[in-house]
């Protein structure tokens, strides 16, 4: 199995506390967040469903919660104190359920979200952001030592690395014409160890895009129009636009509701 095939997608469903969010709509979350739910399930994973939890308003976005590669994960450590039981919570199942070793960051002065973390299948890149240090970036190269792992400095304030860039496709990178997207890329290219491929697309939220198991999910038509008429004519492999429109205003979009794991085990759901 390649390393960007996943038999596992770790979900948290939609919480009250979400509305606590500027401009949220809960509902339409909800709604947004079952479909993407199936939209998973449709590509072969067996989808495990955390439950709403009213003090984690951000929980949705479970991909800031570790980074798993190559059958381990390692634990992230948000700056943010209060989406520290987001990762008590995600632990648990990653070792219970999933039987994964665990990986926990000691050095305090370390802060790392997965959103910030980009494996292309070859190699690692880490967002150095508002969410991510250096240490943090150490962290991630000590827990993954057989990949080359790199750090990118983010220059814009409160964006994580995949609102910028993010794997399209075997060695195929997605990113927007926007300038902090073109500044990271360049900086991607200038470090990477590998040769890639760009899809770039106009609209700056249609850069998070997720590949699975040969497929690429991107942003529906009715969300991004310009961008998916370029995926429908740069992409030659199968594909799924879908509607995100609320759940991407507070996060960096499409891969931040999913923790995607390559596993071993059937597991049921919770």
């Amino acid at each position: 199995m390649g390393p960007l095939r996943f038999t596992h997608a770790l979900v948290s469903r939609v919480s009250a506390a979400y509305k606590s969010l500027t401009g949220s709509d809960l509902e339409l979350a909800k709604k947004q967040h079952e479909v993407y739910v199936r939209l998973l399930r449709d590509l072969g994973l067996d989808v495990i469903e955390l439950p709403p939890d009213d003090d984690l308003p951000r929980g949705v976005f479970i991909e800031d919660t570790a980074v798993v590669c190559n059958g381990i994960a390692l634990m992230a450590k948000p700056k943010d104190q209060n989406r520290r039981k987001e990762v008590d919570t995600v632990r648990v199942v990653l070792k219970k359920e999933l039987e994964l070793p665990i990986v926990e960051i000691k050095n305090e002065s370390s802060y790392l979200e997965g959103g910030d973390v980009l494996f292309t299948g070859r190699e690692i890149f880490v967002g150095l952001s508002d969410f991510t240090n250096e240490a943090g970036a150490r962290a991630v190269a000590n827990a993954f030592p057989e990949f080359p792992c790199t750090p990118i400095k983010i220059s814009e304030p409160n964006k994580h690395l995949k609102s910028f860039v993010t794997v399209a496709g075997p060695e195929v990178l997605c990113v927007s014409a926007s300038q902090g997207s073109q500044d990271v890329i360049k900086r991607i290219e200038r470090e990477a160890t590998h040769t890639y491929q760009t899809i770039t697309v106009p609209e700056d939220n249609a850069a998070n895009v997720i590949y699975c198991n040969g497929t690429l999910i991107h942003r529906a038509a009715a969300d991004t129009p310009l961008s998916a008429k370029v995926f429908a004519e740069k992409v030659d492999f199968p594909r799924k636009g879908i509607v995100m429109s609320e759940l991407a205003k507070h996060s960096t979009g499409l891969s931040s509701c999913a923790l995607l794991v390559r596993g071993i085990r059937h597991i049921r759901s919770l």
